[in-house]
């Protein structure tokens, strides 16, 4: 089973701020085609994570899950 990413939990935190996307990827000095990936809900590096995480003060739990994740066929 495929297992992708969703930001779905981030873009609802952004709105609860009042914060636009562009303006997380400028806090966090991020690329537009890392801001992209986010978008489309592609994966994204450890560290683009981490400097969403604490620029905003959240945990990666807060900003992303795994979407079709099957944790049996996993291990």
């Amino acid at each position: 089973m495929y297992m992708g990413v969703r930001y779905d939990k981030l873009f609802v935190e952004l709105e609860k701020r009042g914060m636009s996307k562009t303006e997380l990827r400028e806090v966090t000095n991020m690329s537009t085609a890392t801001l992209a990936k986010l978008s489309s809900h592609r994966p994204v590096t450890l560290e683009i994570l981490e400097r969403i995480c604490r620029y905003l003060e959240l945990t990666p739990n807060d900003i992303f899950e795994f979407d079709d994740f099957d944790v049996k066929k996993a291990k």
